[in-house]
């Protein structure tokens, strides 16, 4: 039984290792991941500038695997190209060094008063940064207080005799070594906690010096694999596949040679010390060689990775990567890029139903409703994907965000429903009654279609670039569309009176239709909304602003549906 005992206080000090490690980088991102991810996209256009990125954004995380989906989402996305990309995790793999090399220190009875500032600085207001930098206070505590316990618990069971035979065996076969480091730094998802662990079990006399630096390489082959498993299509596996090709050569050359670096290294740092200092100076290396041959693996990897083919549904979302679920502002960033796909499904869409009533058919009618059904589907998986984004909570900012992803998702498929369900089918009853609609009345829809690809443009750059004025100048539109339709009702009855009430023919549909496109530029103005009230509170707290006067117009209205839209109930 005290065996037992003694496997389960391991077990649970490596587990609360790895719940450091999680909190520490899910902290960071919640609270601090939409500006990163912004600072990141603007300065690593230089392969030097984006090695100091990945070096100093894993240090902050302390997780490569963190860096390595955020790099990978950003090189799938095109936001990034690869040979930078790949100077970005050559840097992440030597910050993993420094945490390692910082956590190494024997520090563990200050474990107690960083959990204790951490806990403070969580509970010291109301804002959500300042609980994030506290969150992510107690994670370094508790990565350090887990050290402290791993090596008691080490000190314990290295008389087990069952423990030395496995080490035996590693010991005396480094193949073996590397590959069960490379399994468990894969399961672990944490390089950081098994070269610590390594470290443990070295200073504890438990490991021989050539068998903790093949541990060592194996850490290193596997902290590469979690992206490279978890990316999607082709393109997105191309720089987790050349990160691991790096360190696979890196541990090519490296393992004929551990006795000679177990040697050199004892002589110079000590046995305690021996894996991290290993671990440093693989990684150092590696960048050091690597970093000039960024352009050549990145023309290597294109070839090897080609980019797959474009499906042929349009309702087949393309970058909704599963692997950005596990970092909230990168899921945001994949949806919101959905979203702008459904956008443009939807400008297809108001141009047919344009062309229908000017040039009828019934293939245009067909066609506008296969469109409406990709667009549906499309949504669908927008909504489904944001459902799962954000497991470990989200900060202020990136709640906001997905509400106006949300909203904005929401009222394309109420524009899209309009256009198929009752514009598509008023178009083929003018066809069959009329042949086409009149030149008066022709003048107008022109007009109506001219201002809804207007107000949806502005309606685009209000989501993509959360832009106030872009909201306010969709908020004044709104007056002008009633204005438009109290005008084309008011010739179209002018003109039933000039036939003296003879009727006009398609006059009903008219009015329904024009009816129908002042809906639809209700909705396109609704996908500002939340921007407008979001950036308006944080702007003018204590005055009026758009926003109040949009929901102000929107709740006189008795063909709008407002939507109320709660992020934490996503």
């Amino acid at each position: 039984m005290a065996g037992t005992f003694l496997l389960l206080h391991l077990a649970g000090a490596v587990a609360l290792l790895l719940w450091g490690t999680h909190l520490v980088s899910a902290s960071v991102l919640r609270g601090f991941g939409t500006p990163l991810r912004q600072w990141l996209g603007q300065h690593l256009n230089k392969r030097w500038s984006a090695f100091a990125a990945g070096l100093g954004l894993t240090t902050l995380l302390q997780s490569s695997t963190a860096t390595g989906l955020m790099a990978t989402s950003f090189t799938a996305s095109g936001v990034l190209g690869l040979e930078p990309a790949l100077a970005v995790m050559l840097g992440a793999n030597v910050g993993t060094t420094i945490v390692a090399q910082l956590l190494a220190f024997d520090v563990a009875a200050v474990a107690p008063v960083i959990i204790l500032l951490g806990v403070a600085a969580s509970r010291a207001g109301r804002d959500s940064w300042l609980e994030d930098v506290g969150s992510a206070i107690v994670g370094v505590g508790l990565m350090i207080l887990a050290l402290g316990l791993l090596s008691q618990t080490l000190h314990t069971v290295e008389t087990s005799a069952v423990l030395k035979i496995v080490l035996e065996t590693l010991g005396n076969d480094y193949v073996m070594a590397l590959l069960v480091a490379a399994v468990l730094t894969w399961a672990c998802h944490s390089s950081v906690a098994v070269v610590l662990l390594i470290t443990s079990l070295g200073a504890a006399g438990m490991l021989s010096s050539p068998a903790a630096l093949a541990l060592v390489l194996g850490a290193n082959l596997g902290g590469a694999m979690p992206p490279l498993v978890s990316a999607g299509p082709r393109a997105a596996r191309r720089l987790p596949l050349g990160n691991l090709l790096v360190r696979a050569a890196g541990c090519a050359v490296a393992l004929p040679l551990l006795p000679v670096f177990a040697d050199r290294l004892a002589a110079l740092t000590g046995s305690a010390r021996l894996a991290v200092d290993f671990h440093a100076m693989l990684n150092i290396v590696l960048a050091i060689l690597a970093i000039g041959l960024t352009g050549p693996l990145a023309r290597l990897l294109t070839r090897l990775l080609p980019e797959d083919e474009t499906p042929v549904d349009p309702g087949t979302p393309r970058h909704l990567d599963p692997a950005g679920l596990d970092l909230t502002n990168v899921g945001l960033a994949n949806a919101a890029r959905e979203a702008m796909r459904a956008t443009d499904l939807l400008a297809i869409m108001v141009e047919y139903v344009h062309d229908q009533f000017t040039r009828p058919s019934a293939a245009g009618h067909s066609e506008l409703r296969r469109l409406d059904s990709a667009l549906d589907r499309l949504c669908a998986a927008i909504r489904t994907y944001l459902a799962d984004i954000g497991q470990d909570g989200l900060s202020d900012d990136d709640a906001d965000r997905l509400q106006e992803i949300l909203a904005f998702v929401i009222n394309l498929e109420h524009v899209g429903d309009i256009v198929a369900n009752s514009l598509g089918p008023l178009s083929m009853i003018y066809m069959n009654s009329s042949g086409a609609a009149s030149f008066a009345e022709r003048d107008v829809l022109d007009t109506f279609h001219l201002q809804i690809r207007e107000s949806l443009t502005l309606a685009i750059a209000a989501f993509l670039h959360r832009d106030l004025a872009a909201a306010r100048q969709l908020t004044t539109r709104k007056e002008m569309i009633r204005g438009l339709e109290a005008e084309a009702t008011g010739s179209h009855f002018q003109r039933a009176r000039e036939t003296k009430l003879a009727p006009v023919p398609g006059g009903d549909l008219f009015l329904r239709a024009i009816r129908d496109f002042r809906r639809i530029h209700h909705h396109i103005a609704a996908m500002s909304f939340p921007i407008a009230e979001h950036r308006d509170a944080g702007v003018r707290p204590e005055a009026p602003g758009p926003a109040d006067s949009l929901l102000a117009e929107m709740d006189g209205d008795p063909d709008f549906f407002p939507l109320s839209i709660d992020a934490e109930r996503v």
